[in-house]
């Protein structure tokens, strides 16, 4: 443990405590990482649903090299290498209008709720228990927990909580001056918590007899991590805006939103120094080719971990996986860890698997059999 050691003694010193952490990992090749130990790990967390072609894959790695040969930064002051390209592409992806383009999913989630309040007129926004939507002062207006949130209150943003679920509660919650709904398709931190039929329906009718928008947060659900571009594709409803990062770009910093038809930004109401960077954008263009490639073996892949998990009643959506396994969780987390296989403890006693959409099926059963074997 001294390599790890050397991390943990400089971290102390240096760097402020707002995370929990006893693992150096310091490489990464396609699902697996090696920590400073040079101990192997399957990885099912994959940076949190961000690493979604796998950790450096080579076309992804390829296209941000050779961008930085050429250009690494010159400001939205200018057109950009691969911007426009990419703006293409998620627009074909999505269905949607236009695009723009943040450096994390938090931003995306500001983004979102500054066009809605331009676009709208309004100053309010509802959103659901157990959601999570960042931790900017915005975005953490619209995330629940109240341990997180609560410290930094007042946020300036109005915003107001209904069950997630639970329709009736959003009729009631909504007013003439909601500007809009922001809602999870699946809520990824929550544990992985898959909504009521109809539900995403529901919103939209909400929304359309109010006139407040409907912001879908895909930031950990979008790019293919459900086995559709978008989950809420998994549908017909139809949003007005999406926000997008995590798998975006392969573990680049990086993150969208995308709007229909009637809502975008006018000139000078919003900006970033660095959105949208060369870099950013050619390795994101990479990683949707591979993620193109991949996409219809997803849903496939999380059948196979359904079925191996299927004495645990997982909740499963393409490769985002959810276990409720209680207090124990924590438990779990660190005995798979010793086997060599990474997993995440989210919410309430959710053990929660986002791996790599490249993960093989060999490495999908190693993870099932490990899983077998702690929880039981």
């Amino acid at each position: 443990m001294e390599k790890t050691s050397q991390f943990k003694q400089l971290d102390e010193q240096y760097y402020m405590p707002a995370f929990s952490r006893d693992m150096a990992i310091v490489k990464g090749k396609g699902s697996k990482v090696w920590d400073a130990e040079g101990r192997e790990y399957l990885d099912c967390v994959a940076g949190i649903a961000v690493c979604s072609t796998g950790h450096c894959h080579p076309a992804v790695v390829k296209a941000l090299c050779d961008q930085a040969h050429e250009l690494i930064h010159c400001s939205n002051l200018y057109y950009i290498p691969h911007q426009g390209d990419l703006a293409k592409k998620l627009v074909e992806v999505t269905g949607m209008h236009k695009a723009f383009f943040s450096n994390s999913g938090a931003e995306a989630t500001d983004g979102a709720l500054k066009l809605a309040r331009v676009r709208t007129g309004k100053k309010k926004f509802v959103a659901f228990t157990h959601g999570f939507h960042g931790r900017t002062v915005g975005s953490l207006a619209v995330t629940h927990k109240p341990a997180i949130r609560e410290p930094f209150e007042p946020l300036g943003i109005p915003s107001s909580f209904v069950e997630y679920g639970d329709l009736d509660g959003l009729k009631k919650a909504v007013d003439n001056d909601t500007a809009g709904v922001i809602v999870e398709p699946i809520q990824g931190e929550a544990g992985v918590i898959i909504p009521p039929d109809s539900f995403l329906e529901g919103i939209r009718d909400v929304c359309d007899t109010s006139g407040a928008l409907m912001i879908v947060d895909e930031v950990q659900t979008g790019m293919g991590r459900t086995g559709k571009w978008l989950a809420i594709q998994h549908t017909k409803v139809k949003p007005d805006i999406v926000t997008l990062a995590k798998g975006i770009a392969s573990g680049f910093p990086m993150g969208a939103l995308v709007a229909r038809e009637g809502l975008e930004f006018k000139k000078s109401e919003h900006g970033s120094t660095f959105a949208g960077g060369p870099l950013a954008c050619a390795t994101a263009l990479a990683t949707l080719k591979v993620i193109e490639e991949v996409l219809p073996s997803v849903a496939a892949k999380g059948e196979r971990f359904k079925a191996g998990l299927a004495k645990y009643n997982p909740r499963v959506r393409g490769l985002m996986i959810g276990l409720t396994v209680g207090d124990k969780c924590p438990d779990i987390q660190k005995k798979c860890a010793e086997a060599g296989l990474i997993v995440n403890c989210a919410a309430d006693g959710n053990l929660r698997l986002v791996p790599p959409l490249t993960i093989a099926d060999t490495e999908i059963d190693f993870a099932v059999k490990v899983l077998n074997g702690i929880i039981g």
